[in-house]
């Protein structure tokens, strides 16, 4: 890349952040309410992109070949079982995380 074209990317990416940022605040200030269609996204979509990833994660097991998804199973087990114990999903989603890690690092 040429310098000017890392400047422009540069002045792009900070360009998209601070619309990003400020956006929400434009289109939404305090003092009025908040549109049902986005508090109502706000409710629906963390349930849809948890879904989205369980698919996206699981699209490519085989369970004819390999380790027949048994990491995978394993440690959606951790995922569920640390939710029902803790109910913190950031707990849940990094313990599931770390067992999957470990089960392909030194297991399977």
């Amino acid at each position: 890349m040429t310098a000017s074209q890392q400047l422009i990317t540069i002045g792009m990416v900070i360009l998209g952040t601070v619309l990003t940022r400020f956006l929400p605040f434009l289109l939404f200030p305090a003092g009025k309410p908040t549109p049902n269609y986005i508090r109502y996204l706000g409710t629906a979509l963390p349930s849809a992109v948890f879904g989205l990833l369980v698919v996206y994660c699981l699209k490519g097991i085989s369970l004819f070949s390999g380790s027949h998804g048994l990491p995978e199973m394993l440690a959606i087990a951790v995922v569920i079982g640390l939710h029902a114990w803790k109910r913190q999903m950031l707990l849940s989603i990094a313990g599931g995380t770390l067992c999957y890690m470990l089960l392909v690092q030194f297991v399977f």
